[in-house]
């Protein structure tokens, strides 16, 4: 049986529980004309690259399936439809991975990387953060030292 991917995107407003059941309803679909969805996968809220329908913002669900392409083509049909699906696309495969989609294991190197090591300090006009030449030994910042005959506040000559 041919394998395919489809992700679809639903509006914003929705909640995840909504998104899982479109996708517990297309699931059904493809059970019914012989299919089995073999790979799901929820990428979360993001943001869309442009606005769609006044939305800025999707939910994000990918469907792995084996079926015939007439439960595929029924799917498609039955995205379009749907009032809360934005967008949908299926392609055809040749194998779907029990791994993550690069989306997830993306999602999963950021998150070991965030808020850990963040290399060393640059050298130069960024060490202090204030464009001079590294912490405060810049000439407005150094505290002179004074001298005998230099007046101060308060003093009179």
């Amino acid at each position: 049986m041919p394998s395919y991917e489809c992700v679809f995107i639903a509006r914003n407003d929705v909640t995840q529980q909504q998104v899982e059941a479109i996708a517990d309803q297309m699931a059904e679909v493809i059970g019914q004309q012989g299919g089995t969805v073999k790979k799901r996968e929820y990428w979360g809220l993001r943001g869309l690259a442009y606005r769609i329908k006044k939305n800025r913002k999707g939910h994000y669900m990918l469907l792995g399936v084996d079926g015939p392409a007439g439960a595929m083509h029924e799917v498609e049909r039955q995205l379009g439809l749907h009032e809360d699906v934005l967008r949908e696309m299926t392609i055809r495969v040749e194998a779907i991975t029990e791994e993550p989609s690069a989306i997830l294991a993306k999602r999963g190197d950021d998150r070991e990387r965030e808020r850990g090591f963040r290399g060393p300090k640059p050298a130069g006009r960024f060490a202090s953060g204030r464009g001079g030449r590294g912490g405060d030994d810049r000439e407005e910042f150094r505290a002179r030292p004074r001298e005998e005959g230099e007046g101060g506040m308060g003093e009179e000559d």
